[in-house]
């Protein structure tokens, strides 16, 4: 690794992923070791690591309950799903609202179910206590925050595709986010949502309403302009100045481990963004005969056949796997 790292870790691992996977010889695999092995195998390289790279996708919060459809949709969202036809959380965030107080209302309850609610299991919570006492970094595309909700160090975290918790403005000249707790709660509260002795927002008995107040509607505190989310969708997505260290920590992280034994823990990581994470950890796996790639993926687990003898593969629902591992 070198240090062209140090200036932008989030692109020039990019990069170095795609360049490798050009020139990896063709073929996936699943590997070949039974399961029993392979958990085996990677709670042994989960012992003996110097450090560790989590890699973590939308599958690990899948697997923490953070479902976009059925009961959590149905409880929060179902006068939304029976006016509009809306089927799940993640739809509903393109659909055109009639107006804006519509859509900040719709998004208020996003925000909160998805950022400010504890993940109805503790796989957060179980893959922490594997890194307990090594040396680790974990890189995201996840914008739920479960991580640092979990105790997760936010200094070992990088959020590549932005946070549930922030707002950033329309225009292009303002390049900060904004915390969007506050807002948030007292937007629940505007549309009837009442809390309940554990401090959870519930829908009262008279039910609530699809709309917040036009003063309500959020507005960048710097000079009034529209808001919206800080995700990740385009080129107008803000990295702010905690984004640019997390992106340097990140790239410090693995050229300060370089040559050590380091295990590249990938957790539900899709197709959808192999780049951000899956290739890079290929290729830096190809690069270095002293490190281990682990793939924990609920119907995805494979590899390149190039890596087969440093990878573990193993197929399963990390709400299932980690307590496993920890035993």
């Amino acid at each position: 690794m070198n240090d062209f790292y140090e200036q932008d870790g989030y692109r020039q691992t990019i990069q170095l992923g795609i360049e490798a996977v050009r020139n990896f010889r063709p073929g996936l695999t699943y590997g070949k070791a039974s399961e029993q092995e392979r958990i085996a195998r990677l709670q042994d390289e989960l012992e003996q690591a110097d450090a560790i790279v989590v890699g973590a996708g939308a599958g690990l919060s899948t697997a923490a309950g953070f479902t976009y459809s059925g009961e959590r949709f149905e409880r929060y969202f179902g006068d939304f799903a029976k006016r509009f036809g809306i089927q799940d959380m993640y739809s509903g965030g393109f659909y055109p609202f009639p107006d804006e107080q519509t859509r900040w209302a719709w998004w208020a309850r996003n925000i909160y179910c998805n950022r400010y609610v504890d993940a109805p299991k503790p796989v957060y919570r179980e893959l922490l206590q594997l890194l307990r006492n090594k040396d680790y970094f974990v890189i995201t595309t996840n914008v739920d925050h479960q991580f640092q909700k979990a105790g997760i160090d936010k200094g070992s975290l990088f959020y590549t595709q932005g946070d549930y918790g922030l707002f950033q403005s329309v225009s292009p000249t303002i390049r900060k986010t904004y915390d969007n707790e506050e807002w948030v709660m007292r937007a629940m509260e505007a549309q009837g949502f009442v809390r309940d002795s554990d401090g959870m927002f519930q829908i009262p008995r008279g039910g609530v309403r699809m709309s917040i107040p036009t003063e309500l509607i959020p507005k960048c505190p710097d000079d009034g302009s529209d808001v919206t989310m800080n995700l990740r969708a385009d080129d107008s997505f803000v990295e702010d100045d905690g984004w640019h260290r997390a992106s340097a920590a990140y790239a410090r992280f693995l050229r300060e481990h370089e040559g050590l034994r380091t295990l590249f823990l990938e957790i539900g990581v899709g197709a959808n963004t192999p780049v951000i994470i899956k290739y890079p950890f290929w290729a830096m796996v190809d690069q270095n005969p002293r490190v281990t790639y682990a793939c924990l993926n609920y119907d995805e687990a494979y590899c390149p056949k190039q890596i087969e003898g440093q990878s573990i593969c193993v197929q399963g629902d990390a709400a299932t796997l980690l307590p496993h591992l920890e035993s």
